[in-house]
């Protein structure tokens, strides 16, 4: 029986998409640049925080635009302690499968799918970001075969809780040449993280897009803490002092290369109660305080932010609001960055 599909149209190749897109010597610049300062921060070279922080889907271009526009102004201010790496999330897993899936499948959220659009604005909008703002930015790889549209404008790439068990993932974040975070998996089993992080960080022979591909492994790939649910569907979160220390104990049980773990501020940690980002921020960084052996492995947070406190329905169009999870707003989200380049 053949497949239930129906194959609507052929998209361009990556290669063919960077050409018709091409990045500027500027950004090729900007990129080598920032890429070398995080891996400074990932190799111990630099004691800088690292805050991957934005909403929680990039959903519309000005809104974003507008958002890191203000993020490189306090950028400015902060940067011997800070370094920021805006999120620019344009594909979002959907826990049931339905739902907006982000930018990716839908350039404007009122409107239907529209794939062929989706990988250019997309690449669009990282690219105006480099150009606008200084920054390159963060997304999650939720499709492997993807991550070539914008391989040459990130800086960062999150592999999502439901996707870190998935070989695909562990096979391709092996060749990328940047920090790889893997999330714990929803059920929280911190095992599987860590297999995931070994499997990036070594060398791999597989197929990728049509090509045999064979990668170098990937010294960056480190554990996003992201919290979890439990067999009774509640919450859980794995922030604590306890949880760092059980986790820097999961390292050292193995040859890691750069040991190092991004906090998730919000999801699981914060049960989705997005002012609960400030005082969790504030607590690890009391760990790090504490013990300077999770000092050296907190390389950064993730925090979920945007212009407007909370979230909306689509077509409520509230400008800078989230329309997925919740979200930190613009005066509180600045008022913390400050404070943790106080507490740093």
């Amino acid at each position: 029986m053949e497949m239930n599909m129906d194959f609507l149209r052929k998209l361009p190749t990556p290669s063919d998409l960077k050409k018709q897109f091409p990045v500027s010597k500027k950004i090729a610049e900007v990129k080598e640049a920032r890429d070398r300062e995080i891996q400074d921060i990932f190799e111990g070279k630099s004691d800088k925080l690292i805050l991957v922080i934005g909403p929680c889907s990039a959903d519309h271009e000005d809104a974003v635009i507008d958002y890191i526009s203000r993020l490189s102004k306090v950028q400015e201010k902060v940067k011997d302690k800070i370094f920021m790496i805006p999120r620019i999330y344009t594909n979002k897993p959907r826990t049931v499968g339905v739902g907006y899936k982000g930018m990716l499948h839908q350039p404007d959220p009122e409107k239907k799918e529209d794939m062929l659009k989706g990988i250019i604005a997309i690449r669009e909008l990282h690219t105006r970001a480099v150009e606008e703002t200084g920054f390159t930015c963060a997304d999650e790889m939720l499709y492997p075969e993807n991550h070539m549209y914008l391989s040459d404008l990130l800086s960062y790439v999150a592999v999502g809780a439901r996707s870190v068990e998935d070989q695909q993932h562990r096979l391709t974040a092996s060749g990328i040449g940047i920090p790889v975070g893997m999330k714990n998996p929803t059920g929280g089993d911190i095992s599987v993280m860590m297999n995931s992080i070994m499997a990036a960080q070594s060398s791999h022979t597989f197929l990728y897009r049509a090509w045999e591909v064979k990668t170098g492994g990937n010294p960056y790939a480190h554990a996003i803490l992201r919290g979890y649910v439990d067999k009774f569907g509640r919450n859980i979160p794995n922030y604590h002092y306890e949880d760092l220390q059980h986790l820097l104990e999961s390292y050292g049980e193995r040859d890691f290369m750069n040991p190092a773990v991004i906090v998730d501020t919000n999801h699981s940690n914060s049960g989705k109660r997005y002012m609960e980002q400030i005082r969790i921020s504030k607590d690890i960084m009391h760990s790090c305080r504490v013990s300077s052996d999770i000092h050296k492995l907190v390389k950064g947070l993730m925090i979920e932010s945007y212009i407007e406190s909370g979230n909306q329905k689509i077509g409520e169009g509230c400008y800078g609001k989230s329309i997925t999870d919740p979200c930190l707003g613009w005066e509180k989200s600045e008022r913390l960055i400050y404070e943790l380049a106080e507490l740093w």
